[in-house]
């Protein structure tokens, strides 16, 4: 079953309408991404009343520029953190099951060029699987030279020896976000995108609120709230600051940017169903090649940054690493010419507080939820796998900090999201985006108007129409990045679709769909770092 059978609607006015209402919520989350969302949707799931705002768009920031794997971490396996791995690999088929149109099982090649990398590596995947038990995808395979091919038939046939098959899995990062919003909104919950916290409401050395502004009319509202979430990723340690100001008690920033670059190809690049990874490159570092919705994804990355711009651009060296080491495992290297898009995601990694943040690659991928004396929650680190497990770990905070009473826990475990279908899913992650994306919604989506209007790419004038009334689309870039993922697939592409879908989204929000600046971010897609 999914949660709710009608999409409920996303009407702006009607939102705004009841967030100004006078009111204490259980919760005042800051902060649309994964983190956010995921409280949002426990606290409403167990009964809270809880709002939830967001400056941009939900999953503008780190949340829809992930290496789309939901992964128990063979990485984190190779540095000994075994607690890490075994959480995700569960949370992994947790989230497989509850949001099957979104998130998928996906089988992973290592090849070998040295003989003993086969025996090496399969020898911690065979610990992965054991870690993983009963929620395991399938079993890891040494395979030959023969199968690793037929498995990857575009890789580097020179001196192969063999390979490793294992499994984990992939998703559509941004679309699983909305999908949170929206299953917390069927709960209950009050979430509003383009709403920023401007202040923290202090009274008597306590927080008791947010003061917020809706970014498209410039209003101002003061949210209560029994318990304050500080979400907001990379940004933790602004508000964290601010309310170190307030209460007149020193803070030291827990945050230290990483950022992962990501290269987007033609499939004819893998010309496979099964991801290439690669667990060190000549630099130490890991290297995907992962079919992804029609397209290659080439990365990912692991440099510090300093420069938190929601829009983070490649550095030179990050771009010329993927291309260098992509062209050391496939047949045929792409170059900068066959580039279809290039997106860059910034990382919250949690650093110890003696560490000065310039080495990422050591810093914890772990999550960390903070209570400050004022009773500010602040949470962040972790990764997308992980997001429903730390949502249960902050609101315990809340519960031992005595800002909420105790509810029972595990009321996500088996709570299907908006759109997931009842029987089994036929199409697949590394295919292209169409109808089937909307998983049990598909034949309400068709009913929209403007169903056989293809605006170019398979976006129809009906998904475009959904989009602003269901899924809280505002802007051409909402609809083209994050509720259609044409922009990270296809810059080019998606600006020669933008002025159709400019069109029908102005008609349908009554407001200005900021065409110009969409165009901008395309060129901003294609430009390579110099």
């Amino acid at each position: 079953m999914t949660t709710s059978t009608t999409p409920l609607p996303t009407q702006r006015s009607e939102l705004i309408k009841r967030l100004s209402e006078p009111r204490i919520y259980d919760l005042v989350i800051i902060g649309g991404g994964a983190t956010g969302l995921g409280v949002a949707l426990d606290a409403a799931a167990r009964g809270f009343s809880v709002a939830l705002v967001e400056s941009h768009d939900f999953a503008k920031g780190t949340s829809s520029r992930a290496t789309k794997l939901v992964h128990g971490g063979v990485r984190y396996l190779a540095q000994g953190n075994i607690a890490l791995v075994r959480e995700a690999l569960h949370e992994r088929t947790t989230l497989m099951n509850n949001a099957p149109h979104l998130a998928q099982p996906l089988a992973f090649v290592m090849p070998s060029y040295h003989c003993w990398e086969s025996p090496f590596y399969g020898i911690g995947l065979k610990m992965y699987d054991a870690l993983a038990g009963k929620a395991g995808l399938g079993a890891t395979e040494f395979l030959g030279v023969e199968r690793t091919l037929k498995c990857l038939p575009t890789v580097r046939p020179q001196g192969l020896k063999g390979g490793v098959k294992y499994w984990d899995g992939q998703f559509d990062d941004a679309r699983l976000a909305l999908a949170l919003a929206r299953t917390a909104a069927s709960r209950g919950a009050v979430l509003v995108n383009y709403c920023a916290a401007r202040a923290l409401v202090h009274e008597q050395g306590r927080v008791s609120g947010v003061v917020c502004e809706d970014t498209e009319t410039g209003h101002r509202l003061t949210l209560r709230a029994r318990c304050v979430v500080n979400a907001t990723g990379v940004w933790v340690d602004a508000l964290r600051q601010q309310d170190g100001e307030a209460t007149h008690r020193p803070v030291k920033p827990i945050v230290a940017p990483s950022q992962g670059v990501h290269v987007v190809v033609d499939r004819e690049f893998l010309a496979s169903d099964h991801a290439l990874m690669v667990p060190k490159t000549a630099d130490g570092r890991v290297l995907f090649a992962v079919p992804w919705l029609g397209k290659v994804i080439l990365g990912t990355t692991d440099s510090p940054c300093h420069d938190l711009e929601r829009e983070p651009e490649a550095f030179p060296e990050e771009l010329a690493f993927i291309l260098r080491e992509s062209a050391r495992y496939l047949n045929r290297a792409p170059t900068p010419e066959d580039i279809r898009s290039i997106w860059v995601g910034l990382r919250p990694l949690v650093k110890p507080q003696d560490d000065d943040g310039n080495d990422t690659k050591s810093l914890s991928r772990e999550h960390t939820v903070l209570s400050s004396r004022s009773g500010l929650i602040t949470v962040t680190g972790g990764k997308w796998t992980t997001y429903r497990a730390m949502a249960e770990d902050v609101l315990q905070k809340c519960f031992t900090a005595g800002l909420l009473e105790a509810r029972p826990g595990g009321v996500t475990t088996h709570l299907p999201l908006v759109g997931a279908p009842e029987g089994a899913v036929r199409h697949r992650m590394c295919d292209a985006q169409g109808w089937h994306s909307y998983g049990s919604e598909t034949d309400f989506v068709r009913g929209c108007a403007g169903a056989s209007n293809d605006l170019g790419g398979g976006v129809t004038e009906a998904m475009v129409r959904f989009a602003a009334q269901h899924e809280y689309a505002r802007t051409v870039e909402d609809v083209l990045a994050r509720r259609c993922r044409m922009l990270f697939l296809d810059a080019r592409k998606a600006a020669r679709v933008a002025r159709g879908v400019a069109k029908v989204l102005q008609q349908e929000t009554g407001r200005d769909p900021q065409l110009p600046a969409f165009l901008e971010l395309t060129e901003q897609y294609l430009r390579l770092p110099v």
